[in-house]
């Protein structure tokens, strides 16, 4: 995917400033970058993107002073409609398909992006195990949980506590770029058969918990 065509986010400083100018120019091709190695497979360091981007690496560490700084941006920035996801439906299951509906088919765009955070996730878990991990900022991964709760939350006083928890919870293991590696890689799936699977077993998560704490699901 050509990265110019990916929508484009207010470039801040690190105290989260809106940032004008040549400053935000040079963060501007950075992000382009990473983006376009990104989806491209590959999992850069600040000083991959900075050579990449003709930028020094003192230039390139003042943005982005890590690694894991970097991919997050980059992650925000291609999730882009999604992080701003808001339903004014008061019917959960409703809410919840909407939602994959918008998220889905955005993740499967970005979906070698996605993959490469994905990896850096897991090397910061291996290397954490083994005691190499160090001081190095680990990436932060929790979007996640606050759109599948807002997505849920008519049954917030409906469901008891850890009714709602294991609710988000359990649907979070098919939102996501977890869900297509296991469809789309391992069952050969297309995207609408991704999103269909995705959708029938988060109706069904959705119905169960209802169903479990006594309320009434909608017909099948």
């Amino acid at each position: 995917m050509d990265v110019s065509r990916q929508p484009t986010v207010p470039d801040r400083d690190e105290n989260g400033k809106s940032e004008k100018g040549p400053r935000a120019r040079t963060r501007r091709l950075m992000l382009e970058t990473a983006s376009r190695l990104m989806q491209a497979g590959a999992t850069p360091s600040v000083s991959e993107v900075a050579e990449a981007a003709e930028v020094s690496r003192a230039t390139a560490y003042r943005y982005f002073p890590s690694q894991a700084a970097l991919v997050q941006a980059v992650v925000d920035e291609a999730l882009g409609p999604i992080l701003s996801w808001r339903s004014k439906s008061k019917d959960a299951e409703r809410r919840v398909a909407a939602l994959f509906d918008t998220a889905m088919p955005r993740i499967e765009a970005f979906e070698a992006t996605f993959k490469a955070a994905l990896k850096l996730s897991l090397d910061h878990w291996a290397r954490g195990q083994a005691g190499t991990l160090g001081a190095e900022p680990k990436l932060a991964r929790g979007h996640r949980k606050d759109l599948l709760a807002e997505a849920v939350l008519p049954l917030k006083d409906v469901l008891p506590p850890r009714a709602f928890r294991r609710l988000t919870q359990a649907l979070s293991l098919v939102f996501g770029v977890e869900a297509i590696v296991v469809l789309k890689d391992m069952w050969g799936l297309d995207g609408a058969e991704t999103l269909s699977v995705a959708q029938w077993t988060a109706r069904a998560l959705v119905r169960a918990a209802l169903a479990e704490a006594g309320g009434t699901p909608p017909d099948v």
